[in-house]
């Protein structure tokens, strides 16, 4: 590309603090003479871009950005840099170069970067361990992975790595984070660096790899984009940080809020040796897990398609399994689960809650009304008290999200899916004792 790209995204730090200034500080308007007056310049390229709709120069920049011809900021601002792309993007074509697209110069500028868009499998996505809204190449980079602070996802190579993290604490400021993230890890090389109050940005070399960061600060929490690619995959990967860094947005106004540091689901034993099983998201990404009352657990298995966790207390006494039924309840059933705290003034007490169940799409069972928070991982019990699935609370997919965040969703793992996680971990279900005696509080912390 034309310029390195830590150039090329400096405006991501700066733009935002160059507008609102007094008018003053930029110089005072002169009066025209008077032959200027009566004979007007001639309409520059820039004056016609400027003509464009605010959302037509951003898609003008988005595109141009895609075929590799603009590497700014996509903020709908006119400059030079943008009318150099599309004069780049015209000779490219073959075409004069007069800085202003022709109808059929369009056509061609959107069929081409729609392309480069589902050649690296472009989706704009909300993360929910951090809250974060961003734009992701899922084809290169098809494998999330989560941790207690955050979400990775990496290409099956390694070559290509893309982390979002979040933290949050008292006095933290952007000039801190830069500092630290500047050295780690060790031999770390910055090309280019910018500091502000509530953001920073910095990229350099890391090993054989280029990166990319930003970093938002808002209310003492920080949330991070880190972008780590081969310098041989440069020629792929510049145009797709540049749509990254314009489509970041750490706090956004609809996004769904963070995963949250210390969650609290329930859970289901299904073995007297200390196996409960509860869902699959209110367990991801913990540093530590206790099953109140029966001490710390390990998850030693995970079914992500059907929401499900396995864990194991170990050194537990007393605990006592569920007795399964047949198949998945229909029509209605009897939710037994342990809410949130803050649901229950602080307490611990297991409760009950009637839910329909009704089928969504092929094969996802709905519960409505959802539980409340706390319920992931509940049992869901049949008309005779038996086993009919868990109940799972997970949060709705909004990749291409437009207006309010939609809530939560409530699913039925039906049993016979709980049935086959169990037995391809070497775990019969069979318990014949009471159901409320089988469902146990489980805390997940991730700080």
């Amino acid at each position: 590309m034309r310029a390195t790209i830590a150039a090329a995204l400096m405006t991501v730090a700066t733009t935002m603090y160059a507008q609102g200034q007094p008018s003053g500080t930029v110089g005072r308007a002169k009066s025209k003479p008077a032959a200027e007056a009566a004979h007007p310049p001639a309409q520059t390229p820039a004056d016609t871009v400027r003509a464009m709709a605010l959302a037509a120069r951003q898609a003008l920049q988005s595109d141009l950005a895609w075929t590799g011809h603009y590497n700014g900021l996509v903020n709908g601002e006119v400059s030079d840099r943008l009318i150099a792309a599309i004069k780049a993007f015209q000779k490219d074509q073959g075409n004069k170069p007069t800085g202003v697209l022709n109808p059929k110069e369009r056509s061609v500028l959107t069929a081409a970067a729609r392309k480069a868009r589902a050649n690296v499998g472009w989706k704009i996505a909300a993360d929910a361990a951090t809250g974060v809204r961003l734009g992701l190449p899922m084809r290169l980079a098809p494998q999330p992975s989560s941790a207690a602070d955050g979400t990775t996802w990496s290409s099956s190579t390694g070559t290509i790595r893309i982390v979002v993290t979040r933290r949050k604490e008292t006095g933290l400021t952007t000039a801190r984070l830069a500092d630290h993230e500047r050295k780690q890890p060790p031999g770390r090389k910055i090309t280019y660096s910018a500091v502000k109050p509530d953001v920073f940005v910095l990229s350099g070399t890391q090993g054989l790899k280029k990166f990319y960061m930003r970093g938002q600060l808002r209310d003492g929490e920080a949330r991070i984009l880190t972008i780590l690619y081969d310098q041989a995959t440069e020629g792929v990967m510049e145009p797709v940080v540049i749509a990254m860094s314009s489509a970041f947005e750490a706090f956004p106004a609809n996004g769904p809020p963070p995963r949250k540091m210390v969650e609290y689901a329930s859970g289901v034993t299904v073995s007297s040796d200390g196996a409960v099983i509860t869902g699959y998201d209110a367990t991801d990404g913990c540093r530590s897990i206790v099953v109140t009352g029966h001490g710390r657990a390990d998850r030693i298995a995970g079914d992500k398609d059907h929401g499900l966790a396995l864990l194991r207390v170990y050194g537990a006494h007393g605990l006592q399994p569920v007795a399964p039924g047949r198949g998945a309840a229909k029509g209605g059933v009897d939710l037994i689960g342990i809410a949130d705290p803050q649901n229950q003034g602080g307490g611990s007490a297991i409760s009950r809650a009637k839910a329909s169940v009704g089928q969504a799409g092929d094969s996802e069972l709905m519960l409505t009304p959802p539980p409340a928070s706390g319920f992931s991982g509940a049992a869901a019990l049949d008309a005779n008290g038996k086993l009919a699935g868990l109940a799972l609370l997970k949060p709705a997919d909004i990749a291409g999200l437009s207006g309010a965040a939609p809530a939560a969703q409530a699913v039925l793992a039906p049993v016979e899916a709980v049935r086959d996680f169990l037995k391809a971990n070497d775990v019969t279900l069979d318990g014949t004792f009471d159901a409320e005696a089988a469902v146990v509080r489980v805390i997940c912390v991730r700080r």
